[in-house]
């Protein structure tokens, strides 16, 4: 887990032993699908929206039809996204879904490093300032339209 600019993001790395996905399979297998569920059935109980993210590594993949590590990345996001939202979180907290074949990988310098297979789930700051809620949330930092006469004539 890393603090970002967008939020909380929660990485679930696979290792040379432990995989939640097969290979070239877009489906979590059961080790996947369990640690999915249990993540859901948290972050369902914030009110942040969530961006979902799949990470392949740099083996080359490719079946007929052009399918390859875009569509696989993008698909692994996409269902780890349907089976959180069957789980745990609401149908409108998520806010993206994003597929990056190998263009943003872990370990740079090992490009088929186990670790560069992974699901991110970045829980967004909550932009509303009506209440604090137990989530995380950003600092409330006024627009320039919400900046008064006397305030602007403050800062010259």
């Amino acid at each position: 887990m890393t603090v970002t600019a967008e939020g909380l993001r929660i990485e679930l790395l696979e290792s040379a032993t432990g995989t939640f996905f097969e290979t070239g399979n877009s489906l979590p297998n059961e080790s996947g699908k369990e640690l999915l569920n249990m993540l859901a059935q948290e972050l369902g109980k914030l009110p942040n929206k969530v961006s979902i993210e799949g990470h392949p590594d740099s083996k080359p993949f490719a079946r007929p039809g052009g399918y390859g590590n875009w569509e696989l990345s993008t698909d692994r996001a996409n269902a780890a996204r349907r089976l959180m939202q069957q789980v745990g979180l609401r149908q409108d907290q998520v806010l993206q879904v994003r597929g990056y074949a190998d263009q943003r990988l872990r370990s740079p310098k090992d490009p088929l490093d186990p670790s560069n297979r992974r699901i991110s789930v970045i829980v967004q700051y909550v932009q509303s300032s009506d209440a604090e809620p137990e989530g995380l949330s950003a600092p409330a930092i006024p627009s320039a339209s919400h900046i008064t006469d006397n305030e602007k004539s403050a800062e010259h």
